[in-house]
């Protein structure tokens, strides 16, 4: 049985627009990192970089298009490394 392959088409001008956040939000990053907000700085400096993720991952790696698999894949993925990050924190928090 085979599955049937669904064509998307993304426009140039959503690839523009896509680009010009990610560069944005990269100069938002490089002058934040200047500024001191103290323990939230890790904090805003990750939520930039989830950000900008969250658009290379639906916009340049079409996982918004793809079947429900790579989204499952994905998520574990994401699980894991929050795993991760919440457990680094807990050890430098708490010493």
């Amino acid at each position: 049985m085979e599955k049937e392959h669904k064509e998307h088409f993304i426009p140039y001008g959503t690839y523009i627009l896509v680009w010009l956040s990610l560069i944005s939000l990269t100069v938002l990053t490089v002058t934040i990192a200047g500024i001191d907000f103290g323990r939230f700085s890790l904090f805003i400096a990750l939520l930039i970089a989830a950000v900008k993720s969250t658009f290379v991952i639906n916009y340049f790696m079409h996982i918004k298009f793809d079947d429900l698999i790579f989204k499952v894949f994905l998520l574990v993925a994401l699980v894991t490394l929050a795993s991760i990050f919440i457990l680094t924190s807990t050890d430098i928090f708490f010493r």
